[in-house]
């Protein structure tokens, strides 16, 4: 693998300006390589390379049958070179091991569920006027554009490339900068395993400039971005210059909604787990919890008494938590920390960062913060790492209201062991997923996974995400 180069049609191509950025390791806060700092002239070239597998290519005369076997046979590779692909993830964005292999095993299980799908993509048969036949055909955009997010950068490829590539997509994909590894290997390892030239186009460089380029392309027939809201309000504007839809995944504030009658036992461990996940660096992580203010003093003694075991450490240690991804980012997470320390906010409980890290590495300590005003900025901003606020509620229409008063609308739990009320909450709450007595469900990459409002629009994994990824043709015949 070349890391300072982009891969395109097929080899690896030096960027046009021939510069560079610097790939900086989390756990160390010190640079260990470097990747290709493309511009709009590695775009292109990456664009065209998709056109031509898509109109005049093999990948374009690929069948449905073979391009399904190619995405289980991708799969499957990725599973023999799991340890390989742990140790670049984890080093690449200071994930302990463990959630790095969790994260390559899902990496492979979306190209194994949608190779199992790509002739499985069916159209249909309208009833019409007599004398008529009329079919309507699902077909692929062409050419597809992909920007990922650096969170989940091993994830990501496969939940946004997978879809694209069962449905017939050519695809170019832009990583973020500061977590490229793994999409370069995997593009070379498409490759080696039979994917034709330009199927697979990875184009890395600063969103400001090849994101952007990506966007903005008149060759590029359908985007898909994950990422901030304030980029995402940006990649939809450039989209729509050339009159293109895109799937916008943009981040969360999710309630986890604590009835009096929840099982505290079950319930204790999950939520910790939904906000240090990734060290809270993920856009469904459930941030706020919505007490009832009957059980609040006796659940949130549990939820801190459990949540100063919570450990930080270097990726090898193995800990809950690892690094921030970046210095920037470590930065901004512990700004949101003191301000609410500064506001009197009170601090329910905080983790622990191991002896022996490195000095130089993006550690935040977790922080469990309670009750918080609603009108404070933990209680409707999304901080993106392992801080967790708790508020009270009084009843079920005060905890419907406070779930839904946030901008975004991405997942949500309920905790309650009454099952009219699991319902009745449930289809009230402003979520594109919401969770009874459980939060997450894995990867859960057959479960139609969006938001709404400021967490973006369309939908990603499952069927869901073919049907974004493709559009319909209505042919109509006139038979007499």
């Amino acid at each position: 693998m070349e890391s300072s180069k982009n891969f395109i049609d097929g080899e690896w191509r030096a960027p046009h300006s021939e510069a560079t950025l610097p790939t900086i390791e989390p756990a160390t806060g010190r640079s260990y390589g470097q990747i290709a700092d493309s511009d709009a002239r590695d775009v292109d070239a990456a664009v065209a390379a998709a056109r031509a597998a898509y109109d005049v290519g093999a990948w374009g005369r690929t069948s449905a049958c073979e391009r399904g076997r190619l995405l289980s046979r991708f799969g499957q590779r990725i599973a023999d070179l799991a340890d390989e692909l742990t140790t670049m993830e984890s080093r690449d964005t200071g994930k302990p091991i463990q959630v790095a292999k969790a994260d390559i095993a899902a990496l492979a299980r979306y190209f194994e569920f949608y190779g199992g799908a790509a002739d499985k993509l069916h159209g249909e048969t309208i009833p019409y006027q007599t004398g008529y036949q009329v079919s309507v055909l699902r077909e692929p955009h062409g050419v597809t554009g992909h920007i990922l997010p650096w969170n989940y950068p091993a994830q990501m490829f496969g939940r946004t490339l997978a879809p694209a590539l069962a449905a017939g997509n050519a695809t170019v994909l832009k990583p973020a900068e500061d977590a490229c590894a793994t999409a370069l290997r995997l593009a070379e390892v498409a490759t080696e395993i039979g994917f034709p030239p330009g199927a697979i186009n990875v184009v890395t460089g600063a969103g400001a400039t090849a994101g952007a380029a990506l966007a903005a392309h008149g060759g590029v027939d359908f985007m898909s971005f994950t990422g901030s809201p304030q980029v995402g309000q940006i990649i939809q504007k450039l989209c729509a210059d050339h009159y293109i839809t895109c799937t916008l995944e943009l981040g969360g504030k999710s309630p986890q909604l604590v009835f009096a009658d929840a099982d505290f036992d079950s319930t204790v461990p999950v939520i910790i787990n939904a906000i240090i996940q990734n060290s809270g660096q993920t856009c469904s992580a459930g941030s706020r919890v919505l007490v009832q203010r009957s059980a609040y003093d006796t659940f949130v003694k549990r939820l801190a008494d459990a949540f100063v075991r919570v450990r930080v450490g270097a990726p090898e240690m193995r800990r809950d938590c690892g690094p921030i991804i970046t210095h920037k980012q470590q930065t901004r997470v512990q700004g949101f920390i003191d301000a609410a320390v500064r506001a009197g906010v009170p601090v329910l409980a905080q983790g622990l960062i191991e002896d022996g890290v490195d000095p130089h590495g993006f550690y935040t300590t977790p922080t469990l913060f309670g009750p918080v005003p609603r009108d404070n900025s933990l209680a409707h901003e999304e901080v993106f790492g392992p801080v967790l606020c708790v508020l009270p509620f009084e009843d079920e229409a005060d905890a419907i209201e406070l779930a839904n008063s946030t901008e975004y609308g991405l997942a949500a739990g309920i905790w309650t062991r009454d099952g009219a009320r699991q319902i009745r909450v449930g289809k009230r709450l402003r979520a594109g997923q919401v969770f009874i007595n459980c939060y997450g469900a894995g990867a859960g990459i057959e479960l139609p996974f969006g938001g709404s409002r400021k967490s973006g629009h369309g939908r990603e994994k499952g069927f869901a995400a073919l049907h974004d990824f493709t559009t319909t043709k209505t042919m109509v015949q006139h038979h007499g």
